[in-house]
């Protein structure tokens, strides 16, 4: 087999996910997926689209009624105008960002990525032949980056620079003058900006979402967004982009040998999405500000450090004062407490000493599963 197949590493998330498979009764606070089932109106679109037989190879980048939808949405969430022929739709977003950095990256090219910061990212860059640099994000500076940061990083080799806003694993939303900056940067320097916004839809403050592509229109900018978490759609595998007119053409042709096309019936299931009622969406979303809230109050009573998401579903834990790694206090905190999180390593060197609590279960499931990390702190280190 491949050399590069063979080294790739696989996600400690997913480890750990296997590992808490095996207990019946663990508390399960290692991965992002929601808790909610989709909406019934969006189910019942894709099972009228499978019984008329819309059941088809699609375009390679998504069928045209879909991308004009996603059009009118992006310029009503995200702030700005895009023509339908500059959205791609592809089968998640991870498939998106895989066809990106296939399309941008040379034997060598460095990407500038955040730690802590999305997991996949920097073994998805070598397995396309690039370089991963990090630009570390403190939590004393809210998990924030700065031009003032990454510009010293930038090398003749940068090829493009990973932001994240609403950030995982940190939460933190970034303001105008923070998206602006790199955006401005990205562009004075000749690199591409991939903007990851998952997230816009899932602000838990009461906060605006910026995207870089309406901030800074000029800049060079590709846009990767995704139905899973917003729309509590992880399973039908629906993500798209937002590119100029030359690089989402090249997407479109990557899409054919590497997977094709969407699925047919995710399609219509997501503009059912688009298209139709918000109440649960909105209701998805009070309830992860509600479970929010209480695990920050709850960390507060237990004396846990923890930075206050501000968006997401997913909050940093510091777990430092155990003495252990996150990875090491991560094993022996399912294998003791029956209490599974996502370690610190994951996240890139910025994660030491960090765990990831997901906020997509019932509240007072949080509230056990923090007694029980503020518990096993102390415990290990004694």
């Amino acid at each position: 087999m491949a050399a590069r197949a063979l080294e790739a590493r696989r996600s400690a998330i997913r480890e750990v996910f296997d590992a808490a498979n095996r207990i019946p009764d663990a508390i399960r606070l290692e991965i992002g997926e929601p808790s909610f089932r989709t909406p019934a109106h969006v189910v019942e679109a894709a099972f009228r689209a499978a019984a008329d037989g819309f059941t088809r190879y699609t375009p390679n980048g998504g069928i045209r009624s879909l991308r004009e939808a996603l059009a009118q949405k992006i310029e009503r969430v995200d702030g700005y105008a895009v023509d339908p022929d500059e959205v791609v739709v592809t089968p998640g977003a991870m498939n998106a960002l895989f066809s990106i950095y296939l399309a941008l990256l040379e034997p060598g090219d460095e990407v500038l990525l955040p730690t802590p910061g999305f997991p996949n990212m920097d073994e998805m860059v070598r397995l396309l032949g690039g370089e991963p640099v990090f630009y570390r994000l403190e939590g004393s500076s809210g998990y924030l980056p700065s031009r003032e940061l990454v510009e010293p990083l930038v090398t003749s080799r940068t090829k493009a620079m990973f932001v994240n806003t609403p950030g995982n694993p940190t939460g933190a939303v970034f303001p105008a003058a923070t998206v602006h900056a790199l955006a401005e940067l990205a562009s004075e320097r000749g690199f591409w900006l991939v903007a990851d916004e998952v997230y816009d839809e899932l602000i838990l403050d009461d906060l605006e979402h910026h995207s870089a592509a309406a901030l800074v229109p000029e800049a060079p900018v590709v846009s990767v967004y995704s139905f899973s978490k917003v729309y509590a759609m992880t399973g039908w595998r629906l993500g798209y982009c937002t590119a100029p007119g030359g690089l989402a053409d090249v997407l479109r042709k990557l899409q054919e040998p590497e997977v094709s096309c969407p699925s047919a019936v995710s399609q219509k299931a997501a503009e059912a999405a688009l298209l139709g009622p918000r109440d649960e969406f909105d209701a998805m979303r009070d309830a992860y500000r509600r479970r929010r809230n209480r695990a920050v109050a709850e960390a507060a009573r237990l004396g846990v450090p923890v930075f206050r998401t501000q968006g997401t579903f997913y909050m940093l834990v510091d777990v430092s004062a155990s003495g252990l790694t996150p990875r090491e206090f991560t094993l022996r905190l399912l294998d003791e407490q029956h209490v599974a999180v996502a370690p610190g390593e994951v996240f890139g060197p910025g994660g030491d000493g960090l765990v990831r609590i997901s906020l997509a279960v019932d509240e007072d499931v949080i509230a056990v599963g923090l007694a029980r990390i503020a518990s096993a702190i102390e415990r290990f280190a004694a």
